[in-house]
């Protein structure tokens, strides 16, 4: 796969990520959530948000390794990314508790 193409599948990937928690009652789309009460809490979402954070990361850090030269990273790289993935998530956040009508 070329860099150009990994680059945006990671791109896509982040931002499908980074909404699922929001637009589905699933634990990751998959899972049901017998558990909790209909709708999912809040804290839960932002857990499996952080968890789909390390995901998109892993799958980066592989194409990344399979293209050549892996560059180190300190821990700026990282929190921007963190900060980057929340901004993507901001859409499904906004349709979750702003926008969608809950009565």
């Amino acid at each position: 796969m070329g860099n150009s193409a990994s680059t945006w599948l990671i791109i896509v990937l982040a931002v499908l990520a980074a909404n699922l928690p929001f637009l589905n009652e699933r634990c990751f789309a998959v899972v049901a959530t017998q558990r909790f009460s209909n709708p999912k809490p809040l804290w839960f979402r932002l857990f499996e948000l952080i968890l789909l954070y390390f995901c998109v990361g892993g799958i980066a850090f592989v194409l990344e390794s399979a293209a050549g030269n892996r560059f180190p990273q300190d821990w700026e790289f990282y929190a921007i990314n963190a900060c980057l993935f929340l901004v993507l998530a901001f859409p499904g956040f906004v349709y979750r508790y702003l926008k969608r009508n809950h009565g």
